[in-house]
């Protein structure tokens, strides 16, 4: 048999070649700016970004640590920093209707500042019409207006008065009112003395009672209209007063914001209010000096604020803003992305006024852009309608959520809502992306981009430098001490371990950085001037060992027999095939005990697996697949009549994945030819039906979890130990120097193979074989002794046939003749 192909030492891992880099630490690099291997991502960010069209948001899509969020932030603080600062955001009162508050345009920056001089005007109004109510001038008009309020009364009564004295009467002034009573000789008659009168005078002053009567009404209704009249005229009075006091105070800031014809417009409108209420605002000037007064009851409220509702509610406040706003909301609940409507309690209810509205984050990202996470969002009830609808109908409406359902039935308002004008992000994975996608039309309308993140970049010189220059950048960030040539290149190989791939480099820098944060702790621990590589490998051996319980647990269990599993001898029909599991943030590889079993039968390929129920779809698949390929290969001129069965041993858990197929292959061919197989091999790969092997995940970590099982056997490394991996997959190693240096030193193999013929060979050290022109395998091949295998359980099934069929017939011909003889 020829030597099987294997890896030399060289191909197991890429070296970053310190001598080509032009720097000796990263201390002589610039720091990074820009965006390394995101080429298709910063371009779809920036088409977003710049198109003005309806819908052209942006979905960010990639997988955690790639970068989304920081790169998206720098592209969109670029890019703001072009624009302009966007208006301030005012909610003020309806005088009309106070409960549809009315949203005000400010000023750029400048809403906080007019809000803080609204409060400074209503302060000096309060303190000058208090003044003005309480001059001499306003009593001395006020008590003119008293004075002939009194004589016109006066008048009057005198005139009714006069007018009953000449018809025998008199008017008296009563608790219950103005009362009409007869008089004789100048004397009020009571009911006796009226009573007494004779018939006829009773008659004549009874006959007059209606006249006086109704003459009475006629002056009280004239009384009521001089007092309405004067009441009127007092208040024409305030209002004058009020009109003049006020207009000097008003008018600095109708000439400061005449450019701003909203702003003007309100404030004309608490101008006019002011003087249509002024009564009003009297008494409330005038409660809240008697409140200041000491020994005022306990119940009085200490502060009367009569002047609140002509205050401004500055919502969005950009005074500190330098261009267009970028908003990262990391809680995007439905009220932090739309705003909300505080109350507070009042005698036993909840009550809410237009001072109360609160801005959310489409507020304060109005004018700008807004990066939201796409779970994040999710998660939070009725947030992500809200943001669509207020994309879809280009403003935001405030309204509470506890009303649209129902469930809260209290005073509240509806707010004008505000024109938006903003870019939306959200940064997610794919899986989020394609589901909406395919279950909401809303958002195929509303992101209409697409920012397709890579978790990977290529291999090449200008790339290497930009790592270089990322990881000068985080120790400049961040205090940490400089990397010298080694540790760069260490971080290099690190990062295409990662990726899993000697042509690639990692884009997910969250790792990245993590390792040079790491790296530079135990640089300082060991008091090194620079970070270097040793430095950064034991930041790896110490991420390793923090992560790495679970596999010293098994790898113990398999040392002390308790996992069997097998690193020397031959056996037939056993082979050990290589998984990998994922724990958060460790994975690691561990070798499984596959075992065949063929007999008699037809029942074909038995997936034990499948039938406990622990084998997932692919795993099926690949078994699926397994059979059509021994079908293919063997049964073209006999029947494939067997039955065989499938198992991973001390397999309790699922079994997914189809990259143990060549290995379930290997194990059944060894079966059916009675060869053994070499326990020291492990093989990974998945097969196709024409018998190739194909590239499968994680080779690097089923590689190094195989090899520290070898290692810690008690034979330990023997030099006849390996593994067998797809040919595909050699680009894809990025071993440890540890296992490098055993394959260098023989200790170790690594066999590439294309087929399955390939992998049996290495595994039993007998030539597959192939057919000759006639169709037949070389003698001896494990293909020829598979062949005559399942002829032979052909024929044998064949004679058992032909055996049960005479049986049969036997039985039938007896049954036959105990009929005939009855």
């Amino acid at each position: 048999m020829m030597k099987p192909r294997e890896l030399t030492a060289e191909q197991l891992r890429r070296r970053c070649e310190i001598e080509k880099l032009p720097f000796r630490s990263t201390a002589e690099l610039s720091e990074l700016t820009e965006i390394i291997g995101q080429e298709r991502a910063t371009r779809a960010i920036e088409f977003g970004i710049d198109i003005p069209s309806y819908g052209y948001n942006i979905y960010a899509m990639g997988p955690v640590g790639a970068g989304k969020t920081t790169t998206i932030l720098r592209f969109l603080k670029r890019k703001a920093s072009t624009r302009g600062v966007p208006c301030d955001w005012a909610y003020v009162n309806n005088f009309q209707d106070p409960q549809s508050p009315e949203a005000l345009r400010l000023p750029p920056g400048g809403g906080r500042a007019l809000q803080d001089k609204v409060d400074e005007l209503l302060r000096a109004l309060a303190e000058e019409l208090l003044k003005a109510f309480e001059s001499k001038q306003y009593d001395e008009h006020r008590q003119r207006l008293s004075r002939q309020l009194d004589e016109q009364r006066t008048a009057e009564f005198k005139r009714l008065e006069a007018f009953a004295a000449q018809r025998g009467f008199t008017i008296l002034q009563t608790p219950m009112g103005l009362m009409i009573a007869p008089v004789v000789d100048g004397k009020v008659l009571s009911r006796e003395q009226y009573m007494q009168l004779p018939e006829e005078r009773r008659q004549e002053l009874e006959a007059q009672e209606p006249v006086l009567q109704e003459e009475l009404q006629a002056t009280l209704r004239r009384v009521r209209g001089l007092e309405q009249e004067a009441k009127d005229r007092l208040r024409h009075l305030d209002q004058e007063v009020a009109a003049a006091t006020i207009a000097p105070f008003f008018q600095p800031l109708l000439e400061e914001y005449a450019d701003w014809p909203e702003v003007v417009g309100h404030l004309r409108a608490v101008q006019k209010d002011i003087v249509e209420r002024v009564d009003r605002l009297k008494e409330a000037l005038a409660g809240q000096e008697s409140a200041a007064q000491p020994g005022a009851p306990p119940w009085l409220p200490a502060e009367v604020p009569p002047f609140d509702r002509y205050r401004i509610n500055v919502i969005v406040d950009n005074s500190g803003q330098e261009g267009a706003p970028v908003v990262l909301e990391t809680n995007p609940t439905y009220h932090n992305l739309i705003g909300r409507l505080e109350h507070r309690a009042q005698f036993g209810t909840l009550v809410t006024d237009f001072r109360m509205i609160r801005g959310g984050a489409l507020h304060r990202a109005n004018g700008g852009y807004l990066v939201v996470d796409a779970r994040a969002l999710l998660r939070q009830p009725l947030a992500w309608q809200a943001l669509k609808r207020c994309l879809r109908h280009r403003e935001i409406r405030i309204e509470d959520p506890g009303r649209q359902m129902g469930i809260i039935a209290t005073a509240t308002l509806t707010p004008e809502p505000i024109p938006l004008d903003v870019k939306v992000v959200l940064i997610g994975d794919a899986e989020t992306y394609y589901l909406l996608y395919g279950l909401d039309e809303e958002f195929q309308k509303l992101f209409k981009v697409r920012a397709d993140f890579a978790v990977d970049m290529n291999w090449s010189d200008e790339n290497i430098k930009k790592v270089a220059r990322f990881i000068r950048t985080r120790c400049e960030e961040e205090g940490l001490p400089h990397f010298d040539l080694g540790a760069v290149a260490q971080v290099v190989e690190y990062s295409a371990r990662l990726v899993e791939d000697q042509h690639k480099l990692t884009t997910r820098f969250a790792h990245v950085a993590d390792i040079v944060r790491e790296a530079a702790y135990w640089a300082r621990r060991a008091e090194h001037e620079l970070v270097t590589a040793a430095d950064v490998q034991k930041a790896i051996d110490e991420r390793i060992f923090r992560s790495n319980q679970i596999e010293e647990r098994l790898r113990e269990r398999i040392s002390e027999g308790t996992i069997m599993v097998d690193t020397t001898g031959e056996v037939v029909g056993q082979v050990n095939g290589l998984s990998v599991i994922s724990l958060g943030d460790y994975t690691f590889g561990r070798p499984h005990r596959i075992t065949a079993r063929t007999y008699l039968g037809q029942q074909g390929v038995i997936n034990i697996e499948r039938e406990a129920r622990l084998s997932g779809r692919l795993h099926d698949k690949g078994v699926l697949i397994m059979a059509g390929y021994l079908g293919g290969k063997y049964a073209q001129d006999v029947p494939l009549s067997l039955s065989a069965s499938l198992a991973f041993e001390q397999s309790y858990t699922g079994v997914e994945g189809d990259s143990a197929s060549v290995a379930e292959t290997c194990a059944l061919l060894s079966s059916l030819s009675g060869l053994p197989i070499k326990q020291g091999i492990a093989v990974t790969g998945s097969i196709n039906q024409q018998g190739e092997v194909q590239a499968i995940g994680g080779t690097t970590a089923k590689i190094e979890g195989f090899f520290e099982v070898c290692k810690a056997a008690d034979e330990g490394l023997t030099g006849e130990q390996g593994v067998i991996i797809p040919e595909a997959n050699v680009h894809h190693l990025m071993l440890r120097e540890e296992v490098i240096q055993a394959v260098e030193e023989g200790r170790f193999h690594i066999y590439p193979v294309r087929t399955v013929d390939e992998a049996i060979t290495i595994l039993t050290g007998v030539e597959a074989g192939e057919r000759d022109e006639e169709g037949n395998y070389p003698e001896g091949s494990v293909n020829a002794r598979v062949q005559a295998r399942l002829k032979e359980l052909a024929e044998r099934l064949k004679a058992f046939g032909r055996e049960a069929e005479k049986e049969v017939k036997a039985e039938e011909a007896e049954e036959e003749e105990k009929k005939e003889g009855t």
